[in-house]
């Protein structure tokens, strides 16, 4: 048993004895997709679960992305960042909208809102940033940028599921025009593949629902040059029993987190980040960092060393966006443009984080790391 490989995530799964009633529920009224029963259910409760006014699902986390650009009608420059997974950037590629890298803030991961205006240009239209393992983004600052200089704010939020921010538990989803959630099944809470946006107003639900079903408004009228990005009913009734379930595992990721900062902290060369004050986290990952000067090894000897041992972390994110072919040509991605972004996809390891993971499981995660 203790050589089972320590996968980096595991996904959350409904009742099987429960799903399968729902599913019988589906069979029985042979509606299994556009629009049914499940997916209205499953919205109306995400809203209520993440204290947002509007949900809109989706088929999966990278076309809600797609579809919030579409819908605010964004072109020309975007300003994002590099540390992310590459659904960010490529959803402005596909809208034909060059995106411009700013470089991040190391004690958060997230994009430095001190460089994002010196970035903003005649062209720029919209800043999309991301809320990097859940740590929320500098969301006023962010947004004083936006007011100065007209600009629209699309949070790629596909990590911070249920985090909440200040003294009132503000939902992070509730900043910016819009924000965007992935339902992979990595994710804290999933529902196998889908996704979802928030949006703050029922006229930019109404668009938002049209320009995911083809752009019809009715039977015969189509409004929008929509595509198809709906979550069927099988998935939306899987959500459904996943939501009653979320906030147990948040809680048991926290465990884990403590435990891995118990363990972890004081050793030399390593480092992680601690809760941030006033933040109720989702503990989606938990990334470390090494600097193999004072640790004595690479950050890809100790991830290979960890492989070796049956313990799957990942180097998350890395490369970064601007390395990969497509965007390496840009102005923006240059490697001196981006030093902290460089240092950080250098130097991260996110380690198993997932509530099914047991103290054996714990304590071989750490046993690779502390020397």
């Amino acid at each position: 048993m203790g050589n089972n490989p320590i996968t980096v995530t595991s996904p959350l799964l409904p009742d099987l004895g429960e799903f399968h009633s729902l599913l019988q529920e589906i069979w029985d009224s042979k509606w299994i997709t556009n629009n049914g029963s499940f997916h209205h259910r499953l919205e109306e409760a995400l809203a209520e679960y993440l204290d947002v006014p509007y949900v809109s699902l989706f088929t999966n986390g990278t076309l809600p992305l797609i579809t919030a650009l579409q819908a605010l009608r964004i072109t020309g420059e975007v300003i994002t960042t590099p540390y992310s997974f590459v659904a960010t950037t490529h959803s402005l590629w596909w809208n034909g909208i060059k995106p411009v890298f700013v470089d991040i803030d190391l004690s958060t991961g997230n994009i430095d809102p001190n460089r994002i205006e010196s970035a903003v240009t005649s062209r720029t239209t919209a800043i999309m940033p991301v809320h990097v393992y859940g740590k929320p983004c500098d969301v006023d600052s962010i947004q004083q940028i936006a007011d100065k200089y007209g600009l629209r704010v699309i949070y790629d939020a596909a990590h911070a599921f249920g985090v909440k921010i200040g003294a009132g538990a503000t939902s992070i989803l509730n900043y910016g025009d819009l924000s965007t959630l992935s339902f992979h099944a990595t994710k804290v809470f999933n529902t196998i593949e889908g996704g979802a946006m928030i949006m703050h107003d029922e006229k930019t639900k109404q668009r938002i629902d049209y320009l995911k079903n083809f752009g019809f408004a009715n039977e015969t009228t189509v409004v929008a040059p929509g595509i198809n990005s709906k979550m069927d009913e099988i998935r939306a009734a899987y959500g459904l029993l996943n939501l009653r379930k979320v906030d147990q595992a948040i809680e048991a990721r926290h465990q884990v987190a403590i435990r891995y900062r118990q363990a972890l902290r004081g050793i030399d060369g390593i480092t992680f980040f601690d809760d941030m004050p006033g933040v109720k986290h989702n503990y989606s990952y938990f990334p470390i960092f090494v600097d193999a000067q004072q640790y004595g090894i690479t950050r890809d000897e100790l991830y290979f060393k960890m492989r070796e041992q049956g313990v799957l972390g990942r180097r998350y994110f890395y490369p970064l966006i601007s390395e990969f072919s497509t965007y390496r040509g840009l102005e923006s991605a240059r490697p001196e443009n981006l030093p902290n972004a460089h240092r950080m996809a250098s130097s991260v390891i996110c380690l198993p984080m997932h509530h099914a993971l047991s103290e054996e499981d714990i304590q071989r995660v750490i046993n690779c790391i502390v020397r």
